[in-house]
């Protein structure tokens, strides 16, 4: 008797535990629909009608920085440049970072939008470029600001520390680790935990993707410097034409992938830029490739490096050139390390989302196609911090049912008619990043 009694007092006590839960989001949820139309809503519209390039967010990060201080947090500037970071001290308890990226891409905006940008911008090369946020960093950052006005709200249910970054220069790969040569984590404190999300036309507004491992890859930019002996075009067997030379190469690479890597292995090579010549009658003495080389683990990413050089040297010396001309290869920038999220988080993150947001909380359907790169991994692998990078869908449900239709195809990121629909993305990001934060720093 005893044993049933205490099986139906713990059933009673989980079910009202769980419409309390359940209670406090739907609190949350008002709060957040109340701050979009109020405050991020006209915030969003600002930042995407005013993008900035990469090292150069200096408006965006001011008006971060300004919105962060209004609401009562900490905040320094100028971190590696352009960053912000944000800190809200609220008793013992772990340290736990939000980050959020902002800068826009080098694109003349076509969406059609009625906010749409118009902003030009000089780049660093002194060229003039019209400026979009064409990956919606604006979601990001206007996410953030609604994430810190709830974590205010709620600071009684809390107890910790709360970092809020706002990262430059991820469009180029660069930002992440720029803030930690600045040392973020040795002035502000290492986290505990680190979490971010990235908004996704690919999949249905407001809908939560969080992966259990890798939900981007890590990528290596390769330059291959091809030799040859010039000579006039007429008189081709005169010379060593590099131009050939490195079409067989190219060629050569794609094997490395559909033949020496498992198929089960995500990997590919890509040759983004073929330079050589200068006039159709000139077989020039040299040509220059540059890859982009993507992995999601050592032992692969060892693999791939090691195949390209090898397929480059014999791939020359099957066309007789000497030991002195052999190609040039060469690993430029710094390796970026795959995002590698924390399984045991992942899981913890996910169970919470489905017991305070709902089980419908989550993309179905979500399929991961491609092999995208990300800088957050500069602040989470060494030293290594539990973290997880997520994913909130951007786009109608309507939208993908058109495309099946065969209509318009929805547009993709980095294209000029990229769009995302704020509202829903902004306060699932909020909503989604509140119930992950609150339980990371609860009491």
């Amino acid at each position: 008797m005893k044993s049933q009694l205490a099986i139906k007092l713990g059933i009673t006590f989980s079910l009202m535990l769980n419409l309390s839960a359940q209670a406090q989001n739907v609190e949350l949820q008002k709060a957040i629909a109340q701050n979009y139309q109020s405050q991020l809503r006209p915030l969003f519209e600002h930042f995407h009608q005013n993008p900035e390039l990469s090292f150069m967010e200096t408006n965006t990060s001011a008006r971060l920085a300004k919105e962060l201080r209004a609401i009562g947090y900490e905040v320094t500037e100028g971190v590696a440049k352009t960053g912000v970071v944000a800190i809200l001290k609220n008793g013992p308890g772990p340290l736990v970072m939000l980050r959020a990226d902002m800068d826009g891409l080098p694109l003349e905006e076509k969406s059609g939008l009625p906010y749409a940008s118009r902003v030009q911008q000089k780049d660093g090369e002194g060229k003039t470029q019209f400026v979009m946020h064409a990956c919606g960093h604006d979601v990001h950052i206007t996410s953030l600001i609604g994430t810190a006005v709830q974590m205010m709200a709620r600071r009684a249910q809390w107890s910790g520390t709360l970092m809020l970054i706002g990262q430059p220069a991820e469009e180029r790969v660069g930002g992440a680790l720029a803030m930690m040569k600045d040392q973020v984590w040795q002035r502000f404190g290492k986290p505990d935990y680190a979490l971010a999300f990235h908004v996704d036309a690919g999949s249905e507004a407001g809908k939560i993707t969080a992966v259990e491992g890798s939900p981007y890859s890590g990528v290596d930019t390769v330059e291959i410097t091809v030799h040859g002996v010039g000579t006039h075009g007429a008189y081709p067997h005169l010379g060593k034409d590099p131009v050939v030379i490195a079409a067989q190469i190219v060629l050569a690479l794609q094997t490395i992938v559909t033949r020496e890597v498992a198929p089960r292995e995500p990997a590919v090579i890509t040759v983004g830029s073929f330079h050589a010549g200068t006039k159709s009658n000139i077989i020039s003495d040299q040509a220059k490739l540059q890859l982009s080389v993507r992995s999601e683990n050592k032992a692969t990413r060892a693999l791939l490096l090691s195949a390209i050089k090898r397929v480059a040297k014999h791939t020359a010396l099957a066309a007789g050139l000497p030991d002195s001309l052999l190609p040039e290869v060469v690993e430029v920038d710094t390796p970026t390390p795959p995002t590698l999220n924390d399984i045991p988080l992942t899981q913890r993150l996910k169970k919470v989302w489905a017991e305070r947001i709902g089980k419908d909380a989550f993309a179905t359907d979500k399929m991961r196609d491609g092999m995208g790169a990300e800088d957050f991994p500069f602040f989470t692998s060494e030293p290594y911090i539990p973290s997880v990078y997520f994913s909130i869908g951007g786009t109608p449900k309507e939208d993908f049912d058109k495309e099946k239709s065969g209509g318009t195809k929805v547009p993709g990121h980095h294209s000029p008619l990229f769009k995302i629909t704020p509202e829903p993305a902004i306060r699932a990001g909020v909503e989604a990043s509140v119930v992950a934060l609150m339980d990371l720093l609860k009491k």
